[in-house]
């Protein structure tokens, strides 16, 4: 039909380039913090700073964006780098996830 055209080479290529996106998806995954009727504004932006390493501004920022959306991803890296800041946020009480 398409002369030039090779199937093979396309499936190849497509499969070549799936694999290149998992790669990059494992990669980069997001800290998730969830808005709750618990803790302050105050408390979720003094532990931002202190856990994530973010400045009060940015911390402050993020608090407002949680507080109005429900949830919000503060900080993106591999899973390995984000769980132990997870984990520390949920010790503080602040409920964390990590999305895949």
């Amino acid at each position: 039909m398409n002369a030039g055209w090779n199937v093979q080479s396309a499936v190849k290529w497509q499969t070549q380039e799936e694999t290149e996106l998992d790669v990059l998806e494992d990669e980069l995954h997001n800290l998730i913090v969830w808005n709750d009727e618990v803790n302050t504004f105050d408390w979720v932006i003094e532990s931002l700073v202190n856990v994530c390493e973010h400045s009060p501004e940015q911390a402050e920022q993020c608090a407002m964006i949680i507080h109005h959306r429900g949830k919000y991803g503060v900080k993106k890296g591999s899973f390995e780098f984000l769980r132990p800041q997870a984990e520390a946020l949920i010790d503080r009480g602040i409920q964390a996830t990590i999305d895949y």
